[in-house]
């Protein structure tokens, strides 16, 4: 099959690269010493009531303009990001691009990778692309879910998955699963000829001076692709600040601008939240882009208001959309959207 070549729109990466020319130069962040700034008031009182969360942390341009952890480990300590770790695999896919090591996002899995793809693979599984994958429109039945403990005890991650039946066309609806993020994981890793683990450590650690410890893998060896990492919050709140200044952090460029732009381009909308999704977040009307996991952990950047956000909460409690995410997206909505440059 011709790989069809995925080209990324030149108008989104100058919005994108303009934003991040504007925002203030990062070294790293700067942390403001406790006391040495009052709290926004509304702020503060809002977070008091939410038993689940850990940690809060609002970067205004180079500047922590809050960074409390009422619960919790604190911030330097490593947190279980949960799902958002699909976000971070899309990061890597970013940073193949860049690199040449895949083509494009259209190069499907029997081109990038067949030697994940097992003997009873659900037909049609070899012709999904990387993007159907990111973009979690695969069209494999979910593993997530009532499915993923059954997924996750099975003997074989990738042949399971790949072998789920196919209920929905590739690149159509939404279908949250983290076996289409561990598949693109698998799959880079095939790509690169380097371990998730080793990729994320090169390609995001080190250029942004953060920890990445080594995480679960399937029987196989595959780092786990879209759950179970861990960062400390404060590693998370580099991470959203890459994201709000297009791909650049301490004056390198990371990940390319276009790619970010294109990141950050609605794709597909979550049935559950009503959030648009683009490669690996979600996005919000009112302009935040937003890794999302279990429990209430969010890696989040609005760029038009200079904004950079971290939050960890309790890992064993669930924050349904309509429940406890729900009051974290109020946080983002209202006191912490009024931090930022308007």
């Amino acid at each position: 099959m011709q790989t069809r070549r995925h080209v990324l729109t030149s108008a989104a990466a100058a919005v994108i690269t303009a934003g991040a020319a504007g925002a203030a130069a990062l070294s790293a962040p700067t942390p403001v010493p406790a006391l040495a700034r009052a709290a926004p008031r509304e702020l503060r009182a809002a977070i008091a009531g939410l038993d689940q969360l850990h940690s809060l942390q609002v970067m205004r341009g180079a500047e922590v303009v809050f960074a409390e952890a009422p619960r919790g480990p604190g911030l330097d300590r490593l947190a279980n990001i949960k799902s958002c770790s699909k976000s971070v695999v899309a990061l890597l896919l970013g940073a193949a691009l860049d690199r040449g090591d895949v083509a494009s996002v259209d190069v499907t899995l029997a081109e990038a990778a067949p030697r994940i793809l097992p003997r009873n693979a659900t037909p049609g599984a070899g012709e999904i692309t990387l993007e159907d994958l990111v973009t979690l429109r695969a069209g494999l039945e979910r593993t997530s879910g009532a499915n993923y403990g059954g997924w996750v005890s099975s003997r074989n991650w990738l042949a399971d998955a790949l072998s789920r039946p196919m209920v929905a066309r590739p690149g159509g609806r939404m279908l949250y699963s983290t076996g289409s993020t561990h598949i693109l994981g698998a799959a880079l890793a095939e790509a690169t000829g380097k371990s998730l683990l080793a990729q994320a450590r090169e390609r995001l650690g080190d250029p942004l001076g953060i920890e990445i410890p080594p995480w679960t893998r399937d029987p196989q060896g595959y780092y786990l692709g879209g759950n179970e990492m861990a960062l400390t919050p404060t590693a998370m709140l580099r991470i959203a600040a890459l994201l709000r200044d297009g791909g650049r952090y301490g004056g390198e460029q990371v990940i390319s601008a276009a790619w970010m732009a294109e990141s950050l381009r609605a794709r597909a909308r979550s049935p559950w939240s009503g959030l648009s999704y683009g490669y690996g977040w979600f996005l919000s009307r009112s302009g935040w882009a937003l890794g999302r996991g279990y429990g209430g952990q969010i890696i989040a950047a609005h760029s038009g208001r200079g904004l950079a956000v971290a939050i960890t909460s309790d890992p064993t409690r669930p924050a349904r959309s309509g429940g406890y995410f729900s009051d974290l997206m109020g946080l983002l909505e209202g006191p912490v959207m009024e931090m930022g440059a308007a």
